[in-house]
């Protein structure tokens, strides 16, 4: 690939990469990170412009140019994405009148009803059944690969949470959709993203693959409509606010989407961190025990699930600081990749530099997460670093980006928490786990996030679960049903 960058025309122009826009935007959809910085280290300049077919995008970094991406009203976020990003399914693309479904002030609006703390508390002991069905299909013992498994229960749990318990415990349904899900996700190659027009195999998939998940989702919403009892499910919810069954199918899209990849990703690196900081993995099981001792019977012998639902939402949130420190600095680590806007208002000027009207904007999450001017040893894996004394995430602003920032939050915060911590405490008080290689043998290296792929790891991990644990917290106490029998 050749490159050559163009110096400023004229005062307040931003640099800008020459040669062939096909070429530049083909390395900036697979090699997004590598492309970025290597071009961020080519100047000490905070911006630099290059072309994706007739758009321009302005690359910056630095904590004013941060500041200005997460703040300004010029900047929008959905504009941002249309065309730099692919993956989730639009209804338009397959003639279907979408309505509020794409309209983000709308969707976090019912995101906020749907799930809220009470909500979340009434869901708990729902969502735990679903993780211990399935953490029982594992067996008593034996190897999962958290890239998979885990990714399942989150879809599981996600699927529930916008939906209804109908569909939660349809399995089949489910796997049909996490396999749809996979294609769509697959579907956003350059070609696709580049050429949307173009009737690549990849936009054919990408197609039939969203009407069929629109076909079963809105059997589903139909069911619902015709039931005689209402529920207190989101669907039932959406209906009684008369939105239409397009609208509600959008929604779970929508909701599933956003709420997949980054919980799901984020779910099983902090396994794979556990796992290979044992250190910090008995803090947190100690912290799950505590729970346990605090919240539950412990010598009514039920089975884990049911214990572990009856800790309160307000446990959750506030009595794991470990945990929630482990969580913080798992994203930090893993979560690299890059943020879109696109200005729409006006021309806005930072550092003397003016980003025009229409300019799309780029932000590598990975200017903060990875600076060793805010983060000692940055690639290393250390939730001490957000503690009394250290909170290096307070040196600048918008220091942590794991849950948004300024203008747009992340909107399914609590929920997205709420999975993590259940799923983590499950197999913490559930299994005695370490990380293995693919031939079953301790693993002597840390995998590696990989930068331009989050789905992907340097190599191969899988976690060997060696016997279900019986918890026997205190002397005083008989043992705790085993939950994976």
């Amino acid at each position: 690939m050749i490159y050559r960058l163009v110096s400023p025309s004229n005062k307040g122009s931003i640099r800008q990469l020459g040669g062939f826009p096909i070429f530049t935007a083909w390395t900036f959809f697979t090699k997004r990170y590598d492309f970025l910085w290597y071009h961020f280290k080519q100047s000490a300049d905070p911006f630099f412009k290059f072309k994706v077919l007739q758009h321009d995008v302005v690359a910056m970094r630095g904590e004013e140019a941060r500041k200005a991406f997460f703040e300004s009203k010029s900047l929008d976020f959905l504009e941002g994405y249309k065309i730099l990003m692919g993956g989730a399914p639009l209804l338009k693309d397959v003639e279907v009148d979408h309505s509020h479904a794409e309209d983000v002030s709308w969707f976090n609006k019912q995101l906020v009803i749907l799930l809220n703390k009470n909500r979340l508390g009434d869901a708990l002991p729902n969502l735990l059944e679903d993780i211990n069905r399935r953490m029982e299909g594992w067996g008593k013992s034996g190897r999962i690969d958290p890239f998979k498994q885990i990714y399942d229960l989150v879809f599981q749990m996600t699927v529930r949470m916008a939906s209804c318990d109908e569909l939660a415990r349809d399995h089949k349904t489910i796997e049909d959709m996490q396999k749809l899900y996979w294609t769509l996700e697959k579907s956003s190659t350059p070609i696709a993203l580049l050429l949307p027009w173009f009737p690549s195999p990849s936009k054919k998939r990408k197609d039939a693959a969203t009407k069929e998940l629109f076909v079963k989702l809105y059997g589903i919403v139909e069911m619902r409509r015709a039931a005689k009892v209402s529920t207190t499910d989101p669907i039932d919810i959406l209906l009684e606010q008369g939105c239409g069954t397009e609208e509600i199918v959008g929604f779970i899209l929508g909701v599933v989407f956003a709420g997949v990849i980054n919980t799901g990703i984020n779910s099983c690196w902090i396994l794979v961190y556990l796992a290979s900081h044992p250190e910090w993995k008995t803090k947190v099981k100690t912290e799950i025990n505590n729970l346990l001792d605090k919240y539950t019977n412990t010598s009514s012998g039920e089975p884990l699930h049911k214990r572990l639902s009856t800790i309160p939402m307000s446990a959750w949130e506030d009595d794991v600081p470990i945990l929630d420190s482990v969580i913080r600095e798992t994203i930090r680590v893993v979560l690299t990749g890059t943020v879109l806007r696109r200005n729409l208002l006006e021309e806005l000027t930072l550092h003397g530099r003016q980003i025009e009207r229409g300019d799309f904007v780029a932000y590598s999450l990975g200017d903060v997460h990875l600076n060793p001017g805010i983060y000692s040893r940055p690639d290393e894996f250390d939730p001490a670093r957000f503690g009394p004394g250290r909170e290096e995430d307070k040196k600048e602003a918008f220091a942590f980006l794991g849950w948004g920032a300024g203008r747009h939050p992340c909107t399914g915060m609590k929920v997205a928490k709420l999975e993590i911590k259940v799923i983590v405490a499950f197999m913490l008080a559930g299994f005695e786990f370490d990380l293995v290689d693919k031939s079953g043998k301790p693993v002597t290296e840390l995998p590696k996030p990989d930068r331009n792929d989050h789905h992907q790891v340097s190599n191969f991990v899988s976690i060997l679960l060696t016997q279900p644990r019986i918890l026997i917290i205190l002397s005083r106490r008989g043992p705790l049903e085993n939950h994976a029998t």
